[in-house]
């Protein structure tokens, strides 16, 4: 350190001066800026590569003295100022100092994020475009209690992180700093110097926007002033949410639902996709659009499950605003929009959560907690409540600023689990000894709470693999509080069945009865998800058995099947044209097979079972409700199954017979719950969808010979591999 005779404040040490240059210093705001000094006003500003600066009040300038290395300060009367930059190569530069402003978060932010009750986060934390002391810039503010020093960079700064060093707020491990010039688009990371001294770089962990992968820095996003036109929707959703509402959703991967070949092979757009993936879906009667993850994630292949930026829609399709015209567009033609959230795990890469501020902040720091060796991710610290505060908050932020409906979460099993996935000694018991995750448990709670305390008409879903009591049960009552569940043991157990030859099924009837025993005490959803369709699992059409003919009407007549059995619906998008490929993430739908007749018969049974699903009561207002199911007839041998759907009072009642084998039954006599007239309103065998045109002509009349235990009955021409359903035609809907 040079000797020099420049006066300058006391706290303007030699070794302050030294920690500046060489991006030690942790409180930049005890130096830099404006301070009192021997009753004068002292500016002092660190400034690397410049040759002069002056700072301007008004329309008079002062130069300010070097001090040292970087460093510049004097005395300069006034208030309001800007500093002059000349360089060595003649260019200047008028600059507000950043180091000039007050705090922007209050100490009621602070006592906050210090509880870990601020359930509006985003507003506190990230980047925010904003006018602050009457200049335009940007706020940041970061959590990183165990940093020695955070710095904001990017281009503005040449990525120099002793520039913008951050004050540290309060005592709840939070940084902030106003950047004046900062606006809308910047790239900007933070730079972390660690307890340990090291520094590195992370992604913001609230940040608004990202940059494409596998580039890694975050994107300024100025997410205010998005005009919604779903009013409409908005007021009416809790009816499209109840228990005896007609759900139907389509499961989409946005990144292969369809992709421009006449450019490049590119996956749509939000626009895009607004335009074109809205219309299909309501046209297909489907009720919901159910999104796999569009957080920011870096690797494709991990289809969005392995999140960084959950603040952040994925620029993949196209910047916020664009997906809240995706959203927007999707409730003004009537349909929610789900999404996949991802709770349960992060992933390891060095520029997200992991390690974040140089300690395990997110994380467990012993991986027999905090590493799940099934994905090598992450495990979230729900026992933290900075953490929990931060996943809750990330669920209401969805449903805030992007008017998204409900989310589905991801894993919950492994959520709820202390041994999920490990052999003995790989895991840590919980205070009782036990297995039971406490700490993601009561976070699992707390969500749902914070969730329909906010949006009472808005909808969580579970997905859990597990018997785990009370999953969609109120939490008050002791549940977890989703609002339902995906209903895993009956998809495994019908989908094995239907894999079966037909002359074996017999010997497999419990596969499709089962799921009645324990269909009411949870309220489920029956998923056909992607899952189902990738890493070697084969197409849903290429499960069943058969020739190819015998192929299409087995998955006809399980679709029949699931429409009428009680349950709300979800179906992974291809399925409903029976693409006969696997589905793969970078490529698109075989889109090429969708009109050749059997996949378009295919398709317009689906269309045909979602709208006869939402028209008819009988199949949809007991979902959840015993009192609307009656077992008919379940011969194993012969493999049918016949059962009544009921409505409520006044509603036609539906019967519903199956036959799941290619075998024709000809005066096959059903019982069924009234005498009159059943209209036949849906054969799975009609030549509309691909089959062979067997069926009733229209409906049978009962008869008074008693029958599966019903003083009633009918005699129906049954179709092979099909489903035949019936309503009341007497009773008024």
């Amino acid at each position: 350190m040079s000797n020099n005779i420049t006066p300058r404040p006391t706290s303007l040490s030699d070794d302050a001066v030294t920690s500046l240059s060489e991006g030690r210093h942790g409180a930049p705001f005890d130096v830099l800026g404006p301070h009192k000094f021997k009753n004068r006003r002292w500016i002092t500003t660190f400034q690397p590569g410049v040759a002069e600066v002056a700072v301007r009040v008004g329309n008079k300038e002062t130069p300010l003295p070097h001090v040292d290395g970087d460093v510049f300060s004097g005395p300069v009367p006034g208030k309001a100022y800007q500093l002059l930059l000349k360089y060595s190569d003649g260019h200047e530069a008028v600059v507000h100092d950043p180091y000039a402003f007050g705090p922007v978060l209050s100490d009621f932010d602070e006592y906050l994020m210090g509880e870990g009750t601020h359930r509006e986060l985003w507003r506190a934390l990230g980047a925010h475009v904003r006018m602050h002391e009457k200049v335009a810039g940007t706020h940041f503010a970061v959590w990183a209690p165990n940093a020695q020093r955070v710095s904001v960079v990017g281009p503005f700064n040449d990525w120099d992180g002793r520039r913008h060093v951050m004050r540290r707020v309060g005592v709840s491990g939070v940084w902030e700093i106003f950047l004046p010039g900062v606006s809308d688009g910047e790239l900007y990371k933070y730079e972390i110097r660690g307890h340990d001294g090291a520094t590195f770089l992370k992604a913001d962990p609230v940040g608004f926007g990202s940059q494409h992968p596998p580039e890694k820095a975050s994107v300024v996003r100025d997410i205010r002033g998005y005009g919604w036109d779903d009013t409409a929707w908005m007021e009416s959703r809790a009816v499209a949410h109840h228990r005896d509402a007609p759900i139907s959703i389509y499961e989409v991967h946005l990144g292969s639902w369809r992709r421009r070949f006449d450019d490049g092979g590119r996956p749509l757009s939000y626009k895009e996709l607004a335009r074109d993936l809205i219309p299909y879906v309501r046209d297909m009667g489907f009720t919901h659009i159910e999104l796999l993850p569009i957080s920011e994630f870096p690797f494709d292949g991990s289809w969005g499950y392995q999140p960084v930026g959950l603040f952040a829609p994925t620029i993949r399709f196209g910047p916020p605003h664009e997906f809240r015209d995706f959203v927007d567009a999707a409730h003004q033609a009537g349909l929610g929009v789900l999404l996949d959230w991802v709770p349960g795990h992060f992933p390891t890469d060095s520029h997200g959560l992991a390690q974040f501020d140089g300690t395990a902040l997110y994380e467990h720091a012993d991986p027999r907690e905090g590493f799940h060796q099934d994905w090598n991710t992450l495990i979230y610290n729900y026992g933290r409540t900075e953490v929990k505060n931060y996943l809750v908050a990330n669920a209401l932020y969805w449903m805030e600023e992007y008017h998204i409906d409900g989310v589905r979460v991801d894993a919950v099993a492994s959520m709820l689990y202390r041994d999920y996935s490990r052999a003995e000694g790989e895991w840590v018991p919980n205070k009782d000894g036990g297995r039971e995750n406490y700490e993601a448990i009561e976070f699992l709670k707390e969500m749902n709470t914070a969730v329909y305390a906010a949006h009472p008409d808005g909808m969580t879903v579970a997905e859990e693999s597990t018997s785990f009591p009370g999953v969609s049960q109120p939490v008050h009552t002791g549940g977890l509080g989703f609002g339902y569940k995906w209903n895993m043991g009956w998809m495994n157990d019908t989908l094995r069945y239907m894999q079966h030859d037909p002359v074996h099924r017999s010997y497999h009837q419990d596969n499709m009865t089962f799921g009645i025993h324990y269909a009411f005490s949870e309220n489920f959803i029956l998923p056909i998800s992607h899952d189902e369709v990738v890493h070697g699992k084969g197409s849903l059409l290429n499960k069943m058995p058969g020739s190819q003919d015998e192929k299409f009407a087995n998955l006809r007549a399980y679709y029949g099947f699931m429409w009428t059995h009680p349950g709300k619906k979800l179906l992974f998008m291809g399925c409903e044209f029976a693409q006969p490929e696997e589905w793969a993430h970078d490529d698109d739908l075989n889109w090429g097979v969708a009109d050749q007749p059997q996949h378009a018969g295919v398709r317009e049974l689906v269309r045909d079972l979602n709208h006869l699903y939402r028209d008819t009561p009988a199949l949809h207002v007991k979902d959840c409700d015993p009192s609307g199911f009656q077992w008919l007839n379940g011969d194993a041998a012969q493999s049918t199954l016949g059962y009544v759907r009921y409505g409520d009072a006044g509603h036609a009642p539906v019967v519903v017979m199956c036959n799941f084998t290619p075998v024709a039954r000809d005066g096959f006599r059903i019982g069924v719950p009234q005498a009159g007239h059943w209209d036949e309103i849906l054969n799975t065998d009609s030549a509309h969808y691909g089959g062979g045109n067997r069926g009733n002509l229209g409906g049978v009349q009962s008869e008074a010979e008693p029958c599966d235990g019903q003083d009633q009955s009918v005699k129906l021409t049954l179709p092979p591999l099909s489903v035949v359903i019936l309503r009341l035609s007497e009773t008024k809907n």
